[in-house]
This record gives structure tokens, C-alpha cells and sequence, in this order.
């Protein structure tokens, strides 16, 4: 299956005309299957910036949210009025409350929409916690089992229950990716890895039955990392042999330039209008 993957919303922006960055993340998703849009990002760039690239929202037949972050779903309410009626996918709990709290600062970034408003516009949720195929070839992961001891949570994360406890950190049961798979070997795309990017590369290997994986694209979550994961992150990609990595978002501007430094020609930066064809 052919592929072509299409960095809409990021926090920088890779081509000099007509698009602007934002801190968050959205992916345009072609394959011979059909036209699927991953993450919207805040919402101030997804719309514009599909257009300058000559991407049409109106095509998308799914959805896919990652998890329920402004960052990733303030986009939502801008795509379903373009796009109507269509099948929105994610977890259970990506509706839940969520604050992040440093240095005396506190502020909301949870999704910032409920769900009765965007089903008012067309979004047909389709939410679980098992690995799904979306499309031919496309997959949500579901809930990623958490199984390294070194991939730590964010602990300026907290998740508010309904009943009004506090969780902290978040746990963030509702980080989903995806995988594509392609002519080339699987392509995992991320939201922000908070499941870890070990724990998501091996889940993806163990349930489709691969023993490689292409490429790795999206937010890895690497710029809040010990040392002792991003060395293992490291050889896990050795060990997969992945040949190209575009890192976005959450990687960090830091880790993102020890990836290069360490991968060479495999690694490029995802940023907007990043495109990977496989």
C-alpha cells in the first residue's frame, strides 16, 4: 500500500509559504485506502494550513485522536464544520479534565469542547480501548500497555474524576497512535507518546506481527526524558532497524538535535509541511 503522510500542525513550520506553526500536532493521512486526518492541533492552523498545502479536509474519511489534549483536539470544531457527519476515533477517556500545574502556574488542557457540542456537528465518536482498523492498512493502537520501567509520566499532570479526585501524574490511559502499513514496513505515527515510545514501537511489532518498522513520525515526548530512556529509545530504533524518524512537538528542540547527531540521514524534522512517502 502506497503512502503519503503530511505534517499539517506543529510547533514550527518547515516550508516558507503560507503556513503558520502552533504548539500541537495534526497529520494528513493518504493511502490507497482512503484519506484519514490524525490530530487537529490547537485549532488556529489546521484549516489555513491545509489549504496552502492542498489538502482537503472535506475528503477525510475518519478521524483519529490521540488523546485528549487541547493541543491535539482544539482543531476538531474547524474540521467537522468542513467536514460534516464522520466517524471520529479515540479512547474512553479523552473527555476527562485535565490541568498542568508549574512553577505556581496552573491552567486547563484538557479537550476544549464537550462531547455533545461536537457531536452537534457531525462527529460520530467511535471510542475503545482494543487496537482498531480504521482503513485498510490503518490502525489505532487502543491502550498501550505501560511495560518499561523507565518511560515516566509528566508529573506537572493531574486528571480531575468526575467525582472531583485527582489523579496526579495523569496516567493518560487515552494516548493512542497509529500504524500504517505500508509497501515499505510499518509507519507509526505519534500524537505525544506519553504511553512511551518503546511501549508503543513493541505493541505495534507484537500486534501486527511485524519485525521491523519503517518510519516514526509525530510528538515522542523525548524532551521530558532521562537519559537512561532516550539511550534505549535509541537502540530500540537500531533494533528495528527504522530508517527514517521525523520528530515533532513534545521532542524538543534539545533531544530533537542529539536524534540528528545520532541518526544522520534517517532522522528529519517534522515540522509543517514535513512530508514522508512510502
Amino acid at each position: 500500500m502506497k503512502v503519503q503522510l503530511t505534517i499539517l500542525c506543529e510547533n514550527s513550520v518547515g516550508i516558507p509559504f503560507d503556513v503558520i506553526g502552533e504548539h500541537g500536532f495534526a497529520c494528513f493521512v493518504e493511502t490507497d485506502s482512503g484519506r484519514y486526518l490524525f490530530d487537529t492541533g490547537q485549532g488556529f492552523a489546521v484549516v489555513p494550513n491545509a489549504l496552502a498545502l492542498k489538502k482537503d479536509l472535506r475528503a477525510i474519511q475518519a478521524i483519529m485522536i490521540s488523546h485528549g489534549h487541547y493541543d491535539h483536539t482544539g482543531g476538531l470544531p474547524a474540521v467537522l464544520k468542513l467536514r460534516g457527519p464522520v466517524d471520529v476515533y479515540g479512547h474512553p477517556e479523552m473527555f476527562g479534565e485535565r490541568v498542568w500545574t508549574k512553577d505556581g502556574v496552573t491552567r486547563s488542557i484538557g479537550i476544549p469542547y464537550n462531547r455533545s457540542y461536537l457531536e452537534s456537528l457531525g462527529a460520530r465518536f467511535q471510542l475503545g480501548t482494543d487496537l482498531v482498523e480504521v482503513g485498510r492498512g490503518v490502525y489505532l493502537t487502543g491502550e498501550i500497555p505501560r511495560k518499561s520501567t523507565f518511560e515516566k509520566g509528566d508529573g506537572n499532570m493531574t486528571r480531575i474524576q468526575a467525582d472531583g479526585c485527582e489523579i496526579h501524574p495523569d496516567p493518560l490511559n487515552d494516548d493512542l497512535s497509529m500504524i500504517i502499513d505500508s509497501d515499505k514496513g510499518l509507519i507509526v505515527v505519534l500524537g505525544c507518546a506519553h504511553a512511551g515510545m518503546i511501549n508503543i514501537l513493541n505493541y505495534a511489532i507484537e500486534k501486527l506481527g511485524r519485525d521491523r518498522i519503517f518510519a516514526v513520525i509525530g510528538g515522542t515526548h523525548l524532551g521530558f526524558s532521562s537519559e537512561a530512556q532516550f539511550d534505549e529509545t535509541l537502540k530500540v530504533i537500531d533494533r528495528y532497524a527504522i530508517e527514517r524518524i521525523g520528530v515533532s512537538h513534545c521532542t524538543g528542540l534539545v533531544k530533537a538535535s542529539r536524534l540528528h547527531a545520532s541518526l544522520g540521514e534517517r532522522f528529519f524534522f517534522g515540522s509543517v509541511g514535513a512530508v514522508l512517502e512510502a
